[in-house]
């Protein structure tokens, strides 16, 4: 079975500056809130359509609480609809209230073990990993969520609890790798 390896939870927060399509930079320790929302996510992916709604909401809800990051990590020359001009019209489309960063080299997603559209890092206050995977249990279809995985872990962690699930599986699409860019896996 091809595997690849996850981040470990409680792993440190893995710092990195990324661009903004309209221009600025933003560093991923710059955010001051108790915790910090990782979300890779891209404009053309159905489960991240049918997700953005609630990471939005949760955004709204949780301001000044919890920060969160969209990183694009597609590539935008085989998906042109996740190229950058794209990134802006779908903020501005969603109403996103957060930083939607373009992780162009495609390090980051690497270095954070991504997989999937939409999935999501969540780092407490000391920025250690305390959740990993989905925003919830339907992402493609909104009517049919059962289970809000990730606005659990928030509510959890905010009254200095232990999530009920640290790690629930992202559903979503793949990552987009540029051609020879795709991660290394491991046979096991």
């Amino acid at each position: 079975m091809l595997q690849y390896p996850e981040l470990p939870l409680e792993s440190p927060l893995i710092d990195a500056e990324l661009p903004d399509p309209r221009g600025g930079r933003y560093r991923l320790s710059q955010f001051q809130e108790p915790l910090l929302a990782v979300v890779f996510m891209c404009n053309h992916c159905p489960y991240v359509k049918g997700s953005i709604r609630e990471i939005v909401a949760l955004a709204e809800k949780y301001r000044g609480q919890v920060a969160f990051v969209g990183i694009n990590p597609n590539d935008y020359k085989r998906y042109p609809e996740d190229a950058p001009e794209g990134m802006v019209a779908f903020a501005e489309e969603h109403g996103i209230p957060f930083p939607y960063l373009l992780d162009e080299s495609q390090e980051v997603a690497k270095a954070y073990r991504a997989l999937r559209t939409p999935e999501v890092f969540l780092f407490d206050q000391r920025r250690l990993l305390r959740y990993h995977g989905r925003v919830n249990d339907s992402p493609k279809d909104p009517a049919g969520v059962k289970s809000h995985d990730l606005e659990a872990a928030l509510e959890a962690l905010l009254k200095g609890e232990e999530p009920p699930l640290k790690e629930a599986p992202a559903i979503g699409c793949t990552i987009k790798w540029r051609p020879g860019n795709e991660p290394e896996v491991r046979i096991g």
